[in-house]
């Protein structure tokens, strides 16, 4: 089986924690080749992802690492053998790898925690309210890729907010609210659909509001996705040239941290959705 050229971010993770584990052992590649009769590089390209690895070889290098937690390893080798190719790999090439990236995350999350400052989360965004935030894409996209970026937000909006989804928990500043993305008309559309998504009963959304007493973290938007075990949490942030995933167990507590803190510090559900609807009155 050849290498693979552009590994996704869920394959990449297999790797990074199979070189965790070889790590945290003092084990050389070399001496983890040994174990399958394999040469050096071969370990290598499976710790970035490069080359699949099967579930029973994850468990025997799991052994062989003296790695002690089981929960862990299943879910790790449970990763290791997925053949899945999911709906966003229909986008590839029109839609950068990033967000198919994040497709994947939400698709096998156990559960998702999001705290967004100054857009709707991308989940719950309106054809509208997405479409007018890709149009100030520098440069400027080209009417395809346009559509498509739109048409691939929806698909996963269409998802996240079915019934029977994994629970997903959205903190939405007052600032996010509040701008007008697309227009009055626009922003006003959103915003009932951030009513009707807020009575899912698999959705939490939560208002922080300006009156908010303190404020912790940088500023920027976080997305949190359970793993089936919290080592395999993931933390994505956006940036200019594309999203972050941390995965570092002081990443983990650090982000989880400010999201459990805000969370205190907002509204109530039943507050949230009162003030949205005062806020669609102002606007």
């Amino acid at each position: 089986m050849p290498p693979r050229t552009t590994p996704s971010a869920r394959q990449e993770r297999v790797g990074t924690e199979l070189r965790k584990m070889r790590d945290c052992a003092g084990r050389t590649t070399a001496e983890a080749a040994a174990l399958f009769g394999f040469a050096r590089p071969k370990i290598t390209q499976i710790e970035k992802g490069q080359y699949p690895i099967s579930a029973e070889r994850v468990r025997m290098l799991a052994c062989d690492y003296e790695e002690s937690d089981r929960a862990f390893v299943e879910a790790l080798a449970a990763m290791a053998e997925e053949r899945h190719k999911g709906w966003w790999e229909d986008y590839r090439g029109s839609v950068p790898p990033g967000f198919l990236n994040i497709a994947e995350m939400e698709y096998f999350a156990r559960g998702m925690l999001t705290y967004q400052i100054s857009h709707i989360p991308g989940a719950m965004q309106t054809e509208e309210y997405g479409r007018a935030i890709f149009k100030d894409v520098y440069p400027t996209l080209p009417p395809r890729l346009l559509e498509a970026r739109v048409e691939h937000r929806l698909q996963r909006s269409a998802l996240l907010m079915s019934e029977g989804a994994q629970p997903y928990s959205a903190l939405v500043h007052e600032a996010a609210l509040r701008m007008l993305f697309g227009g009055r008309d626009a922003a006003k559309n959103q915003l009932d659909k951030l009513l009707e998504y807020s009575e899912l009963p698999h959705v939490a959304l939560r208002v922080i509001t300006f009156s908010t007493n303190g404020f912790i973290g940088a500023g920027q938007g976080i997305f949190y996705a359970k793993g089936p075990v919290p080592r395999l949490d993931t933390v994505q942030l956006d940036a200019v040239g594309g999203p972050a995933f941390l995965h570092e167990q002081k990443h983990l507590k650090n982000y989880r941290h400010i999201i459990d803190t805000m969370a205190e510090r907002s509204l109530t559900e039943s507050q949230s959705r009162d003030a949205i609807r005062l806020i669609k009155k102002e606007i």
